[in-house]
This record gives structure tokens, sequence and C-alpha cells, in this order.
């Protein structure tokens, strides 16, 4: 596991639009780096339409909201359009994202021992230092609980 001081893993991969992305060249930008298991399943979708109907006030604040899974292609663009999402989803379907920021592991669903996507999110300054984690997401309440660190 990542912690906060620590400099964030550096990647290059393709968003759902076909933009290539990669971490390093958004340095001078504060990232939110968000982790979640599936498109287009419930929690999924209420962290995804909570980040995006509060995307201009976390524009106004310095964030780029950056949103990974493992899923594909063609899965990140249905669940984008569908639900009008205004960032990037990234590809990672070889998990290489997932697993340099600590994102697998053992979940318990309904008492069930799973392995699978973390729900965390990582919050990346202008000089590429992990700054904040959130690992217990609140997926209604995602973008408040992100401005909740930043009230000093």
């Amino acid at each position: 596991m990542l912690e906060i001081g620590q400099k964030a893993p550096d990647f290059t991969t393709q968003d759902h639009l076909g933009n290539e992305i990669t971490l390093s060249n958004l340095k001078g930008k504060k990232i939110i780096l968000y982790f979640y298991p599936k498109d287009d399943t419930p929690g999924c979708t209420k962290e995804a339409c909570n980040l995006r109907d509060n995307l201009n006030l976390l524009k106004d604040k310095g964030f780029v909201v950056l949103g990974v899974s493992a899923d594909s292609l063609d899965s990140h663009k249905k669940f984008a359009n569908k639900h009008q999402l205004n960032f990037s989803l990234l590809l990672d379907e070889d998990k290489k994202i997932i697993n340099a920021y600590g994102a697998w592991g053992e979940k318990n669903m309904y008492g069930k021992i799973t392995q699978g996507i973390m729900r965390y999110t990582y919050i990346i300054n202008e000089e590429g230092i992990i700054e904040n984690i959130i690992k217990k997401v609140k997926t209604d309440a995602h973008t408040e609980q992100i401005l909740a660190l930043y009230q000093k």
C-alpha cells in the first residue's frame, strides 16, 4: 500500500476517448485518481455521477479527475456515454495501475471473501506526491469527502 508523502507511481494509458494519459505529464495539476470495481454497477455509478455533478467545483479547486477500473474500452465508453461522464476513465485491463497503487486485494462481499479492485482514491499534488488517500469512499458523497480534506 502506498502512503501519503510518497511519489505517485507514474503510468501511461489510454482513456475512454482514446487520449493517451501519462500521469507525469499532468504535473502542476492536482489529480483525483479513483479506483472503482466495475462500470455501470450501483455503487460505481453513484460515485461517478457524484464526481460528474460536482466536476466544475473540483476544477475550480484545481483538480483533474481520473477513474480507473479493469473494464474494457467498450465498457468504459458505454458507461461514460450512458451517464454523461465528463472526466477520463482510464484503461487498465492488465491491472498494472491498479497493482501499482495497491488497489487490488481481498474484499468481503456479503460475507463472501473475493479478490477484486478496492474502492480507493488517491489525491496527488502538483509535484506528483500522494497528498491524501481515501480508503472508505462514500459513493454518493465522494466530492464532499474529498473537499472536506481541504477545508482547513
